[in-house]
């Protein structure tokens, strides 16, 4: 039977009926992944309307739990007509949607904040399976590392990592895999592409993979031998692991997402090498690979017990190399608990 959270979302957004299209609040609803469906929630249930190439499987699903699966028959106008009012996901419902809805006379509010809230705490179900895309995430990197050899592309190291994690039990990917060889590394979200990789190579790769349903996040950064021409580069990632590491022995609840940040700032600032973090600390995941809260140098996101996000800072100097080390982490007990627990020392293949 699946897990669904109907009714806590309706009562948090507290609208006569609450509606969603939207693939990840459809999912997190229902337990149920289909790319086309809308749920539908009221006072006295909640409804599942989805087209017969998910009909079967969602009834098969979603037998017992508190959902009812109906098949879509449209219009849309014609299932809401019993309603005058609708709450909806605003900040991602199409003009046009919204505007047909308005039209058929029905008073439109936002669910969103509602959401937002559910989805951050992690319930002991949800944690389950994170921690398990997190397991699987560390055994398939370890495997990963004695099949690397000089001459491979960016791509196949991603595909052999990808094929390790599904071979592990993941689901699929969090995100498209990152893989960056030498100066490309300097590039955050560099595009995997056809670089070979040769002795001496930096390699950062940025992956995650899915369990449930929900995603696990980890970048390692590491030497492809050692040529002895990397002096500034070891030098430099004792910095990035000792920001990261700060982070977690000080990050407390109740801080916001930009105190956090501000730990791993403050101590590149101290060494002068503030402006070459480039991007935030973290971010939630969950469902998403980035969602509420975030850490960043603005955000007010109040970071609380349940909670799971990335602890990843990193440094960036361009054309040359860059550095992230990333572990997915939970707030329990008002501390961060790492989920990811590759060794983080710095490997020499």
């Amino acid at each position: 039977m699946a897990n669904t959270n109907v009714r806590e979302v309706y009562n948090a957004v507290g609208a006569e009926a609450v509606l969603t299209e939207r693939t990840d609040l459809r999912y997190y609803l229902t337990d149920f992944e289909s790319s086309f469906g809308y749920v539908l929630i009221d006072k006295n249930g909640a409804y599942f309307y989805t087209d017969p190439r998910y009909f079967e499987g969602a009834k098969t699903a979603l037998k017992g739990s508190d959902v009812e699966v109906r098949l879509y028959k449209g219009p849309l106008t014609d299932i809401l007509k019993p309603y005058k009012e609708i709450a909806l996901p605003l900040s991602t419902t199409y003009y046009n949607d919204y505007k047909k809805l308005s039209d058929a006379g029905l008073v439109i509010c936002d669910s969103e904040a509602a959401f937002k809230k559910a989805m951050a705490f992690k319930k002991p179900y949800e944690l389950d399976y994170i921690k398990k895309a997190c397991e699987i995430t560390d055994k398939s990197f370890l495997s990963l590392l004695p099949s690397i050899k000089e001459g491979m592309t960016e791509n196949e190291v991603a595909a052999e990592l990808e094929y390790l994690m599904r071979k592990n039990g993941a689901s699929g990917t969090s995100f498209q895999t990152i893989v960056a060889f030498g100066e490309n590394s300097s590039i955050p979200h560099h595009e995997t592409g056809f670089r070979k990789l040769k002795f001496g190579d930096i390699i950062l790769i940025d992956y995650g993979c899915k369990v449930g349903g929900y995603c696990s996040d980890c970048t390692r950064t590491f030497l492809f031998g050692d040529d002895k021409k990397h002096s500034r580069f070891k030098q430099t990632y004792e910095y990035v692991l000792n920001a990261h590491m700060l982070v977690k022995e000080n990050l407390r609840e109740n801080m916001t997402g930009k105190e956090a940040d501000a730990i791993a700032r403050n101590y590149f600032k101290e060494l002068g090498l503030d402006k070459f973090f480039t991007h935030s600390l973290g971010h939630g995941i969950g469902i998403n690979i980035h969602e509420f809260p975030y850490l960043s140098t603005k955000s007010e996101d109040v970071l609380l017990n349940g909670y799971v996000f990335s602890d990843e800072p990193g440094l960036y100097f361009e054309g040359d190399f860059g550095i992230r080390i990333e572990d997915t982490v939970t707030l329990s007990g008002g501390k961060a608990v790492s989920l990811t627990n590759s060794d983080k020392k710095l490997i020499i293949l």
